[in-house]
């Protein structure tokens, strides 16, 4: 087991170095001036090309790349253009708010849907598998940002029942573990936990279903086992399958969240990113993708181990 990690460790290292390449390419092809947010258009040309050798833009591409992933290997994600900042400082600042919004739709998405798909394939054409398949097949084609706006229609302007933006009272950009604060989740751990809550449904019913046509299933029935206890082995057999599903799914909930982040104003990585790409504020962008990116791929090495953990039999060799 621990080579077979080690494997997995090594496979991932190319790949997080291919990421940071796929990043500063497409950043940079993106069309637009990095420097229109904080010069303005009739703006000396001496002034313009002081700017550009402060943040290394008249530098050729590799050896802008290559700087940036030497600084970014140390922590250091550049200044950020439009507000002179440490990128690093805003993205210990909005991390931790993502990962917040991110565990609690995970929490409410993945209970949510390993229920329904559960009872779903083991009682497949009744009146619970018609409700669940609806719920999941709604869930993953409503558009995040049309069900945001929904809820903040009906929760908190006709029901004023709940907060529709911000993280806590007065629009705090700080975390606190109290009423208030819990409050200000509501609305955008439900938006966000819906898509993942009908994907994951969708999987482990079609898990469920599959196993239960396996003759092992059989031979629990004929042993006298109750239902119940047959759905817990059945389950336990399509666990490795549905914790990749889960992995994925979390991973799309750190990085996917800039639209529900937006319309809820909730100061994530999400929020953060969107000011960027409408700033063109490169470094900034640079950094978020980076870490949202790794976050996903060390997520996945993650699952990975786990599943062999769970079933050997997944053991690459």
């Amino acid at each position: 087991m621990i080579g077979y990690v080690i494997r997995r460790v090594l496979y991932v290292m190319p790949i997080a170095v291919g990421v940071t390449v796929m990043i500063f390419a497409l950043v940079h092809l993106a069309p637009g001036d990095p420097l229109s947010a904080v010069v303005a258009a009739d703006a000396p040309a001496e002034v313009v090309q002081q700017l550009k050798e402060a943040y290394g833009f008249d530098r050729p591409l590799p050896i802008q790349y290559g700087r940036w992933l030497w600084r970014a290997v140390q922590g250091d994600f550049g200044t950020s253009i439009a507000t002179g900042r440490p990128v690093a400082q805003a993205l210990v600042k909005a991390v931790p708010n993502t990962l917040i919004l991110a565990v609690f739709a995970a929490l409410l998405g993945f209970t949510l849907g390993c229920v329904l798909g559960a009872f779903a394939g083991y009682w497949q054409g009744r009146a619970l598998d018609k409700l669940a398949t609806g719920v999941a097949v709604a869930g993953v084609s409503v558009p995040h940002y049309w069900l945001g706006l929904v809820l903040v229609i009906v929760f908190a302007v006709e029901l004023n029942a709940l907060p529709a933006m911000g993280m806590g009272p007065g629009g705090s950009g700080a975390w606190a573990w109290d009423a208030e604060h819990l409050r200000h989740l509501v609305l955008p751990v439900v938006t966000l936990s819906v898509i993942p809550m009908g994907i994951v449904t969708r999987t482990l019913r079609a898990a469920v279903a599959e196993i239960l046509q396996q003759e092992f299933v059989q031979a629990l029935h004929a042993k006298g086992l109750w239902s119940h206890q047959v759905l817990v082995h059945v389950v336990k057999n399509a666990a490795p399958t549905v914790l990749a599903v889960l992995g994925l799914q979390f991973g799309y909930l750190l990085g996917g969240s800039i639209l529900v982040e937006t319309v809820f104003s909730w100061p994530g990585t999400g929020f953060l990113l969107n000011d960027a790409i409408f700033r063109r504020d490169i470094p900034l962008l640079q950094g978020t993708i980076l870490v949202l990116a790794l976050f996903f791929v060390f997520l996945n090495l993650l699952v990975d181990i786990l599943q062999t953990a769970i079933d050997p039999r997944m053991r690459r060799t």
